[in-house]
């Protein structure tokens, strides 16, 4: 006798498993998360902050 199928459940794995893979490809074509885009700008931001306090002549006093 041959295996009972819920086509439902199939209907929904298959679905899960395009989803996944659609996301798979988003992910490589658009690169990085927003929280790590978001703590990569931070980063940036504290190092030019410090470069900035280390300047001898500031801008603004030219």
């Amino acid at each position: 006798m041959a295996d009972l199928i819920n086509l439902r459940r199939y209907r929904k794995k298959k679905a899960r498993e395009a989803a996944e893979l659609t996301a798979a490809e988003r992910r490589l074509a658009f690169g990085v998360s927003k929280a790590q885009r978001n703590a990569d700008d931070a980063a940036k931001q504290k190092s030019d902050a410090a470069l900035d306090g280390h300047r001898r002549i500031r801008e603004d006093e030219t």
